[in-house]
């Protein structure tokens, strides 16, 4: 192989390590919304080189994760009323075909796990112990099933577009609302979708869905 077939290679791999990292970055609040940066700031974020960071630009701007604002550089996507409006929207469209799908694919085996994980954290609530550490995990298994519904629907141009507004999603709830102190309500709403897809009810599911998701968002905009 020669070096231009090599660098073919190995620039997707770059560009695509310089994307994981600043989403990383991003969603671990090293960057903020609204923030302004530079692209010399994100060479030091991330490490990588200038060139990296500004092939990945373009990419960033185009998923509405960045702009370049004229003379002031780029900005990190600003949590306002609009974009919760918007990323709650799109989350109902891709959920609701998401979760009716699961319901007629999804294995006893794996439901049962997913319920086994939201009633043993409701278990500890109940039990009053709730701590910072359960409260991550609680936030991961909620991630985690809403991820599983969208991966069932097995179609690559749809997980991408679900992935890009999950970053969203993520920065929405660290900047309006999060679940500490809401676990056990979550999870019971988690559990109602979950109690409607062991039955192999689409139609309890998506209502139940619909309900949660509305739910969060009314939360953040009332913020």
């Amino acid at each position: 192989m020669d070096q231009r077939q090599d660098q073919q290679t190995e620039e997707p791999t770059l560009r695509e390590k310089a994307y994981e990292s600043f989403t990383r970055h991003l969603l671990a609040r090293d960057v903020r919304p609204g923030q302004f940066v530079s692209q010399r700031h994100l060479v030091e974020l991330t490490g990588l080189t200038l060139g990296a960071i500004r092939e990945l630009i373009p990419r960033l701007e185009a998923e509405g994760l960045i702009k370049t604002v004229p003379q002031r550089g780029l900005q990190i996507a600003h949590i306002d009323l609009n974009l919760i409006r918007e990323a709650f929207q799109l989350r109902l469209f891709l959920e609701k075909e998401a979760v009716a799908l699961f319901v007629q694919t999804a294995s006893d085996e794996v439901v049962e796990k997913l319920i086994r994980q939201h009633r043993e954290i409701s278990d500890a609530i109940a039990a009053g112990n709730e701590t910072p550490e359960l409260d991550a995990h609680a936030q991961a298994v909620d991630w985690g099933m809403h991820d599983a519904f969208v991966a069932a629907l097995d179609n690559a141009i749809i997980w991408n577009v679900y992935r890009v507004n999950s970053i969203k999603m993520r920065l929405i709830n660290q900047e309006r609302f999060r679940i500490n102190g809401r676990v056990a309500p979550v999870m019971g709403e988690h559990m109602a979708v979950l109690e409607a897809i062991k039955c192999r009810s689409a139609d309890g599911a998506v209502e139940a869905l619909v309900k949660h998701i509305g739910h969060a968002r009314d939360r953040a905009l009332r913020l």
